[in-house]
């Protein structure tokens, strides 16, 4: 069946799932532009990429979604090729096959070679950190790792993602260099566990030094860290963010849980307090962080008892960012084993009680900044307003600083500095000075 007026041989890139995800998928596109090809990213073509997620309940069931509206178009006639790679392939390929065989071809995390020739490209090595972004122009993600040796029971991105693998320094450099030079202007460093970077290469937890050699790329001014693990932390990386302006005071540092039965069961390496001493380390040596965690509740074994300790631990930390997701069983991983025990409603509100203090907690924190005056970057235009951000927030999942475009003008991807006149739970007003 011919497919109707799409522009023949344009390659859809679909991606689903985290910023790894994203940065996956613009290494594929950027490959795929190197030979030549037409390809774009969630737009009309008539091959589909889809890069999956495997995660978690959630985000299985969107990838899946996704693979069978891409399949019905493709039986309907409105594209020609539907291809299936990431992390949901990588994990669940048999049944993949057997359950959706209209798919043209499956692949894992590791054939991106395979993957390129199948949409007749050649793979080339010297394209070190030539990526086609798909993120504002402003920032991008780097990558600094792949996989992950923690043996975390709930988590099945080791399955997924294999071994930790770092990047050498001077290759993380260069991709720096060339997003500078397209006028990226923020780096947010990416990894399943940035506190490992080096270990496997030098021989020792190299994260500062990485961010010595980042922070002499002309162009960048802000370095972001993404997805520290708690055990381990290498507190040299706090001089140096103390030490260069260029380094955002944020860390984005999943804790996951408090209890110590919960911690143990988790196999997360690591007390209660063990944690609540690393954060303090970390608020005394750079008092200006921001702190996102990310916390897990209704995993097997959570009593009442454990979340009520879970949440006086909320209140007390006082974190500047939280986000708290249910726990999602998964086969394959060692949680497995455990009766999934705490009813899936009883997730959900214990969930939606974390939010609730955290809410609090950052509109209590907000009110303080007003007043305050902060350099941030301008994202986009939505509506009426200018939409920034303060070095304390992270694309999608940080508050907001919203300006009144019919007072002033600002250019996206730009830093200006502005005065907040008024804060929300999560959003912060402000006024161009």
């Amino acid at each position: 069946m011919r497919t109707k007026s799409i522009k023949k041989n344009k390659i859809n890139v679909v991606t689903l799932g985290c910023s790894k995800n994203v940065y996956d998928s613009e290494v594929l596109m950027g490959q795929l532009k190197a030979s030549g090809k037409d390809v774009v990213h969630e737009q009309e073509g008539n091959i589909v990429v889809i890069n999956t997620c495997g995660f978690i309940n959630n985000a299985k069931e969107e990838s899946v979604n996704t693979i069978l509206e891409y399949v019905q178009k493709k039986e309907e006639g409105d594209v020609d090729k539907v291809f299936v790679t990431g992390c949901l392939s990588e994990r669940y390929k048999p049944d993949l096959i057997k359950e959706i065989p209209n798919v043209d071809e499956y692949f894992g995390t590791t054939e991106l070679p395979a993957l390129l020739k199948a949409l007749g490209a050649d793979y080339k090595h010297e394209l070190i950190g030539e990526r086609l972004t798909t993120t504002p122009k402003n920032y991008a993600y780097l990558k600094i790792a792949e996989g992950c040796d923690r043996p975390c029971s709930f988590c099945a991105i080791p399955i997924m993602r294999g071994k930790h693998r770092s990047t050498p320094i001077e290759e993380v450099v260069v991709e720096a260099e060339k997003l500078a030079a397209n006028g990226v202007k923020e780096l947010i460093l990416i990894a399943q566990d940035l506190t490992y970077y080096g270990l496997d290469l030098y021989k020792k937890r190299n994260l500062a030094e990485l961010l010595e050699a980042l922070v002499k790329v002309e162009g960048v001014e802000w370095i972001r860290l993404h997805y520290a693990f708690p055990t381990g932390f290498p507190t040299d990386v706090l001089d140096v963010m103390n030490r260069e302006p260029k380094i955002c005071n944020y860390l984005d540092i999943p804790l996951q849980h408090i209890s110590d039965d919960i911690l143990k069961s988790m196999r997360r390496g690591t007390t209660k307090e063990k944690t609540t001493n690393l954060i303090e380390e970390f608020r005394a040596k750079v008092p200006e962080m921001t702190i996102r965690t990310t916390l897990i509740v209704g995993y097997p074994g959570e009593t009442e008892a454990h979340f009520q300790e879970l949440k006086q631990w909320v209140k007390d930390m006082r974190f500047e960012r939280l986000g708290c997701f249910t726990y999602s069983h998964e086969e394959n991983t060692h949680a497995y084993n455990l009766e999934d025990n705490v009813p899936e409603q009883v997730k959900i509100d214990r969930a939606n009680q974390i939010m609730e203090i955290q809410s609090q907690i950052s509109w209590e924190l907000n009110q303080q900044k007003i007043g305050q005056e902060f350099k941030v970057v301008i994202d986009r235009k939505e509506g009426n307003y200018f939409i920034g951000r303060t070095e304390f927030d992270s694309p999608d999942v940080d508050n907001e600083v919203l300006i009144d475009a019919a007072k002033t003008y600002l250019k996206t991807g730009e830093f200006t500095t502005v005065k907040i006149i008024e804060a929300e739970d999560f959003d912060l007003y402000a006024e161009a000075l």
